[in-house]
């Protein structure tokens, strides 16, 4: 039985100067649940920061080499219990277990992105499925 009580998608170009963009439907979504899902609420803040790296990091890195009309698809979806957000990108597929950790006190230009979201969200995995990559961030209330 699905208990998904709102769905939302968002279809959008691989340029970050649409980061905003994102950031703003993220926010009207959540802007926009009812009572039952105002859990939500004290999540948004962190679920913001993990769209924006996932988006962010499907625009420099997996469609770095791709047309910039090339899209980026978004889908959120709110449940009683849990809030999911799939971003599918197609680029390459790659394997987030061969990243490195950065090390504490080390400085890096890039290479934290992987390491944040997985602190940001309950659950954050990846998988390619038919010639795409999808980053699923999922939420579960407290």
């Amino acid at each position: 039985m699905d208990l998904t009580v709102r769905q939302e998608h968002l279809k959008i170009g691989s340029r970050l100067d649409l980061v905003n963009q994102v950031q703003r439907w993220f926010s009207e979504v959540c802007r926009s649940l009812d009572d039952d899902s105002d859990w939500v609420k004290g999540y948004t803040d962190r679920l913001m920061l993990a769209l924006t790296e996932g988006f962010t990091n499907a625009v420099r890195h997996a469609h770095a080499k791709l047309p910039p009309d090339t899209h980026i698809m978004i889908d959120v979806a709110v449940a009683p219990n849990r809030v999911e957000i799939r971003i599918w990108d197609y680029g390459d597929p790659f394997n987030p277990e061969l990243l490195p950790e950065p090390k504490p006190g080390e400085l890096l230009e890039s290479g934290y992105g992987w390491f944040l979201l997985r602190r940001l969200a309950d659950k954050v995995t990846y998988e390619r499925i038919q010639e795409r990559n999808c980053l699923f961030i999922v939420q579960y209330a407290a």
